[in-house]
């Protein structure tokens, strides 16, 4: 493979390695985390200030800014050999900016054949295919168990952002795609991004779920409660936002996690009809 590889990012750019990887810089918490299941903390150089897992790391690598207002200079003084971006999660400007620094891989999750094909490439890139392969298997171990434990009808739900202005999901996001994988189907699919909605409006579609998210706006109990007066009949929830928008390792343990909350999301809902 090395001391040459040639690769295309998921946006379609080739990238070229002279040499595999020493001194990475992750601009995505979730690629964070993946790097660390696949056993290069030794490569990774500097992070994001919102990269909380591993904690430690966050004491032991240089950390360059947040996601859309990462310090170029922070990055440059590192002197990476690559630099790990994605579409959704970092500022198109900033990221096309660092191509002078160093190779940029751009990655564009969208569903778990893209997920498992970014989880791949970083094997390739950092010559630990076997290892990818394993977090590869994995993965498709818990989408598999969570696919066989829906439901026999998709619930009616909408997943919450924000509040002031309410926002929600639509459906040309990577939550849309969890939702669908777990047996929800989201109320606001035909719009795109992340549409602004009132309350009037949500109770007119009438959800039979609503699912608050822990970020990006952290949504805590008394917000449940204010909506759970609005929307006596639907069951509301907290959730963990890394669930529904965290690509590469995490879905190993957000199918998981969501299995987990389906079942509870059904007795509500067994509850509420008695």
């Amino acid at each position: 493979m090395y001391p040459y590889l040639e690769i295309e990012d998921q946006l379609g750019h080739t990238i070229v390695l002279p040499q595999t990887p020493q001194r990475v810089v992750s601009l995505v918490p979730s690629i964070t985390y993946t790097l660390y299941k696949l056993g290069l903390d030794q490569q990774v150089a500097g992070i994001t200030r919102f990269c909380k897992w591993p904690a430690h790391w966050k004491k032991q690598k240089r950390v360059v800014g947040g996601t859309k207002d990462f310090k170029p200079e922070r990055i440059a003084a590192l002197q990476p050999d690559l630099i790990l971006a994605n579409k959704e999660e970092n500022t198109k400007d900033l990221v096309l900016a660092l191509q002078s620094l160093a190779p940029v891989y751009v990655s564009d999750v969208v569903d778990m054949a893209t997920n498992n094909q970014f989880i791949a490439d970083l094997g390739r890139i950092f010559n630990r295919i076997p290892s990818a392969e394993k977090l590869n298997d994995e993965i498709t171990i818990q989408h598999q168990m969570l696919q066989a434990g829906l439901g026999a009808r998709p619930l009616k739900a909408a997943y919450m952002i924000w509040k002031n202005p309410w926002m929600s999901i639509g459906g040309d996001t990577f939550i849309n795609y969890m939702m669908t994988q777990a047996g929800l189907d989201n109320v606001f699919n035909s719009q795109k991004r992340y549409p602004t909605l009132s309350l009037d409006m949500l109770k007119t579609i009438n959800p039979e779920v609503i699912l608050l998210s822990s970020e990006p706006y952290p949504f805590k109990e008394q917000d449940k409660s204010y909506l759970q007066e609005i929307f006596p009949d639907t069951c509301i929830l907290l959730v963990q936002g890394e669930a529904f928008t965290w690509f590469g390792a995490y879905p190993a343990q957000a199918f998981s996690y969501i299995f987990q909350l389906l079942k509870q999301l059904n007795q509500c809902i067994q509850n509420k009809k008695n």
